[in-house]
C-alpha cells in the first residue's frame, strides 16, 4: 500500500537525477491461466477498459521472456491513465499459482487500485464473489502520520493473484485520486512488492532512477487483517520514475518467515509478475541492472518485432528479489 508523506505531489514534480535511466512505469504484466477469463473479470468486476490485443511467439519473444517455444496471447487493458497486461502462455503452460502463498512471501506482488468509495467497491465484489485475502476492509490508526486514514483490503483474482483496494482520505495520495469524476475504480496508484532488504532494493532502483517518494513502517491489528499475517510488521518505502505509478517496497521486519521466490521461476509461471519500464538506454539499464545485484533472463537487449512491443529492443531482468522488470526501448515512431 502506498504510505505517502502529505507533501508527496510536490516530490512528484521534482527534476529526474543526471543518473535517470528509466523515463517510466509504462505498465504491469500479470501471467494468467485463461486470457479469456481474467479479462471478464478485470472488466466486469473493476471496471478496466480492453485496449487491444496481440500475440507473442518466434525466436525474438522466446530469448526475451526466457521461455523456449514460447507462444502467448496478450490483453491489454485501462484503467484510468494506468494499464495492466494480461499473458496467458499457451505453450509451454507454466506451474500453477501457488495455493499456500502468503503476503510476507518474497514472490508476493500486487496492484493498488484507487476507489472513491470503499463501503460501494467492497459491495461490488461481495455481489461477485470475489475471494478474499484481507478479513475485510481496514481503515488504518491515525497515530500512523503516513497512512493514517488509508482504507484498504486484500482480495484475490481467478488465478489467485492479490489485488488490493485504496481509498485515500483528503490529506493523503496523488490529488488525482480526490476528484469526483463519478468513477467507482479510480487507477492504479502502485505495484507493491516484498523485498528482504529495503536499503538494498534502494541502492538497486535509484541506479535504474527510481527515487525515494515516500516512507512508513506500519504494523498493528489493522495491518496484520489486511495482510492476513498474524504479527505483521512493515517497513514500506514508495519509489517513482518521471512517470507512471509507483514501486512500493515491502520488507516484513516482522514476522521473518517469508519464502523465497524460486530461483527457477519462469514468465510463463502464474506467480510471475513483470513491471514494464520505457526507457532511451536499453543497453545501459541492463548493464545497470547487473551491477547493482539484479539478474538477467534475457541474454542483453534483444532487437525486438515493434508491433508487439512498440519497441525495438527490450530485455527481461530481475531484482535482486527476483522480482521482473521488463525493460523497453522508447516507441517506434
Amino acid at each position: 500500500m502506498a504510505r505517502y508523506l502529505a507533501g508527496l505531489f510536490t516530490l512528484l514534480l521534482a527534476v529526474p537525477s543526471a543518473a535517470q535511466t528509466i523515463d517510466a512505469v509504462e505498465a504491469v504484466g500479470i501471467t494468467v491461466a485463461d486470457l479469456d477469463r481474467s479479462v471478464a473479470f478485470y472488466q466486469e468486476v473493476l471496471d478496466f477498459e480492453p485496449v487491444s490485443e496481440t500475440a507473442l511467439s518466434g525466436d525474438t519473444h522466446e530469448r526475451l521472456m526466457g521461455v523456449f517455444g514460447a507462444r502467448a496471447r496478450i490483453a491489454h487493458l485501462q484503467l484510468g491513465d494506468e494499464r495492466i497486461d494480461l499473458i496467458d502462455y499457451l505453450a509451454p503452460e507454466g506451474r500453477p499459482y501457488p495455493d499456500d502463498i502468503r503476503s510476507n512471501d518474497q514472490a508476493f506482488q500486487h496492484i493498488a487500485i484507487i476507489v472513491s468509495d470503499m463501503d460501494a467497491a467492497y459491495e461490488r465484489l461481495v455481489a461477485h464473489g470475489v475471494q478474499f485475502a484481507s478479513t475485510g476492509p481496514q481503515t488504518l490508526p491515525d497515530w500512523n502520520p503516513n497512512a493514517g486514514g488509508i482504507s484498504a483490503f486484500y482480495f484475490r483474482d481467478p488465478d489467485g493473484n492479490h489485488l488490493e483496494l485504496l481509498e485515500f482520505p483528503p490529506d493523503k495520495g496523488d490529488p488525482r485520486w480526490h476528484v469526483d469524476d463519478g468513477r467507482l475504480f479510480l487507477g492504479i496508484d502502485h505495484t507493491a512488492i516484498v523485498v528482504e532488504d529495503t536499503d538494498q532494493s534502494i541502492a538497486f532502483y535509484e541506479a535504474l532512477g527510481f527515487r525515494v517518494a515516500g516512507a512508513s513502517e506500519n504494523y498493528g491489528i489493522e495491518q496484520e487483517r489486511l495482510n492476513n499475517v498474524f504479527g505483521a510488521r512493515l517497513r514500506i518505502t514508495a519509489l517513482k520514475a518521471v512517470e507512471g505509478p509507483a514501486i512500493e517496497l515491502l520488507e516484513y521486519l516482522a514476522p521473518s518467515t517469508g519464502r523465497p521466490t524460486p530461483v527457477d521461476t519462469l514468465a510463463n509461471d502464474l506467480w510471475h509478475w513483470h513491471i514494464q519500464l520505457r526507457t532511451d538506454t536499453v543497453d545501459a539499464t541492463v548493464e545497470r541492472v547487473h551491477a547493482a545485484g539484479g539478474h538477467w533472463v534475457s541474454p542483453g537487449a534483444v532487437f525486438l518485432v515493434p508491433e508487439v512491443f512498440d519497441a525495438s529492443t527490450g530485455a527481461l531482468v530481475r531484482d535482486p528479489d527476483l522480482h521482473g522488470l521488463l525493460v523497453l526501448g522508447e516507441p517506434v515512431q
